[in-house]
């Protein structure tokens, strides 16, 4: 799993209210098709401290418009932008987000992949 831009840029929409856009991109390598169950971002700031939390569920991800089903050696593309509010500009200065994707495979293994990201203005 790649996430692209790294980092992902913040664009302001006005005020103190942010977009945040990025794309996931899932790769099987092992020969097995997996169904994607959740992909979520917990989002820190000052490296600890948890600011913001997004998941998206089959069903969420479904209505987007986005297949959950990922073919043997196949490739999925998953387009986010979520919106927040950034009160405290200071918080672009150390903030990182950890994207984490559930899977499935035929067999009923389940599966995860993760990656850290940073975030910018």
């Amino acid at each position: 799993m790649t996430v692209v831009p790294n980092p992902i840029v913040a664009t302001s929409l006005g005020g103190d209210m942010y977009e945040f856009p990025f794309e996931v991109v899932l790769r099987e390598t092992g020969g097995h098709p997996v169904t994607i169950t959740r992909v979520s971002a917990d989002v820190f700031a000052f490296g600890s401290v948890k600011v913001a939390t997004e998941s998206y569920d089959a069903a969420k991800i479904n209505s987007l418009g986005y297949s959950t089903t990922l073919p043997a050696n196949g490739e999925l593309r998953y387009a986010f932008r979520p919106r927040k509010q950034v009160t405290d500009d200071r918080l672009f200065g150390g903030v990182t987000a950890e994207v984490r994707v559930d899977a499935v495979d035929d067999t009923g293994t389940a599966a995860s992949a993760s990656t850290t990201v940073g975030v910018r203005r």
